[in-house]
């Protein structure tokens, strides 16, 4: 009897060991391999590794005692994206045809979205599909450029002590990011909503008068002020408390330096929602000069590009627009794509004004600064990095198209210092540039260039 009790105790302390190997790194070769991850990426959802993975490596190790009659010497090494013994998760539902094409319209539309900036959704249910970070609106409907999450999951997320990393680890493994503003979407009940970057919008957005301008604008609407707070959490809490301070629940947001948001139960009451609000602030833009591409290629001394869309060159030569861009970053996707402030050749600021593009890049590297992404040479245009992705060409025709509707008599609230340095050591925000560097330009298809 004695002997059986000592058998079962070994047996017990045995097994007790392997499951301790579920949690623990390994202090011993008969404990299970296996490390957690980083802090960073757990949370509830996600202590060491997914639920269907600890199990899958619970049936390992319980299998494994079994054959080695209580030996856990020969426990497998499990890897983390391992589920043996388990089949496979069923693939995600795609899509609603429907969210894609409503995507990829907004995304066509160069006065809404520009590049990768923008992000939409739906819900149903459970169900919740939104937009993965660093891609393309322009490519619903021809890329997977959706993720689909448990929507009680996101919400429960973002009650976490690290929100993020607990939103990262409801991602399917391996698979795209859900976007920055995911929070922001779960967090407005519509079933549908749209988010863009509205040239129009953004006009009034930067002003400092900008909630007065916009009351005017939007009188009769449900729609509610957001003053600028940095993308994903720190926006969304600003959204929660400007939707608890509404009478009602607005259907339309103002986001500060950002841009535009819309809401409505179907996609088109939201879509006919976005284009009624794009109607009530339109605003007329000024006709620039044309290039002056001989002194352009003049100056080119550095192998640059000359842009051949004629509307990024207003930031060169309209004197308005290319004023606002030398004070400085007026939204977020400036600064990501951009950089915090535009360089003018000549510079008037300067008593030594360089007089080629490569006399300008070595007196930006003799400050210590980062090489611009693009060069704005006064009264001719804009000269292009060779490394500007096609994303951020898209956010220089943004900052035109801005900077023509502005008269230059508005009083400009400008990102500060604190803004731009939350932006450049974000690192969701990297994310995005690194995926957008190898996004494919759907411009550089044969449809005709978008008109200012």
């Amino acid at each position: 009897m004695d002997s059986q009790i000592s058998r079962r105790r070994a047996a017990r302390t045995a097994f007790q060991r392997i499951i301790h190997g579920l949690f623990c790194k390994p202090r011993s070769q008969n404990e299970v391999a296996f490390r957690p991850p980083p802090v960073g990426v757990r949370s509830h959802v996600h202590r060491g590794f997914r639920d269907k993975d600890r199990a899958a490596l619970a049936i390992a190790c319980i299998t494994a005692f079994r054959e080695n009659s209580g030996q856990p010497r020969n426990v497998p090494e499990v890897p983390l994206n391992a589920t043996p013994d388990l089949p496979s998760s069923p693939r995600s539902p795609s899509a609603p045809a429907e969210l894609a094409a409503l995507s990829a319209r907004l995304g066509a539309d160069r006065g809404s979205v520009q590049g990768g900036g923008g992000n939409t959704s739906y819900k149903s249910g459970d169900d919740f599909w939104v937009k993965a970070s660093g891609t393309w609106l322009a490519h619903a409907e021809t890329q997977d450029i959706f993720v689909h999450l448990p929507l009680s999951g996101v919400r429960a997320a973002m009650a976490e002590p690290d929100p993020e990393a607990a939103l990262l680890a409801l991602a399917p493994t391996g698979g795209a990011r859900p976007s920055i503003e995911t929070s922001l979407h779960a967090l407005m009940p519509q079933a549908v909503v749209l988010h863009v970057h509205s040239v129009n919008t953004i006009a009034y957005a930067v002003r400092a008068d900008a909630e007065t301008a916009l009351a005017a604008r939007l009188e009769g609407s449900n729609w509610a002020w957001v003053p600028y707070r940095r993308p994903g959490l720190p926006l969304t809490d600003a959204i929660r408390d400007a939707l608890a301070n509404a009478r009602g629940t607005p259907d339309i947001l103002i986001l500060g330096n950002h841009g535009l948001v819309v809401a409505g139960n179907d996609y088109t009451s939201a879509e006919a929602r976005l284009r009624e609000v794009e109607t009530r602030l339109a605003l007329p833009a000024r006709a620039p000069s044309p290039p002056d591409l001989a002194r352009l290629v003049a100056v080119n001394d550095a192998g640059w590009t000359i842009a051949d869309d004629p509307s990024l060159h207003a930031i060169g030569t309209d004197a308005t627009t290319r004023a606002i861009a030398l004070r400085g970053a007026l939204y977020p996707d400036h600064v990501v794509f951009l950089g915090e402030r535009a360089f003018a050749l000549p510079d008037a600021t300067e008593a030594d004004s360089p007089a080629s593009l490569r006399a300008a890049l070595n007196l930006v590297a003799a400050r210590g600064a980062p090489e611009p992404a693009y060069v704005i040479v006064e009264g001719a245009g804009v000269l292009l990095s060779p490394s500007l992705s096609p994303g951020a060409c898209a956010m220089l025709g943004c900052l035109a198209d801005v900077g023509l509707r502005l008269d230059g008599r508005e009083s400009l609230r400008y990102l500060t210092l604190e803004d731009v340095a939350a932006l450049m050591g974000w690192e969701a925000e990297a994310y995005r540039r690194a995926r957008d560097a190898t996004a494919p330009d759907p411009a550089a298809s044969d449809s005709p260039p978008v008109p200012v």
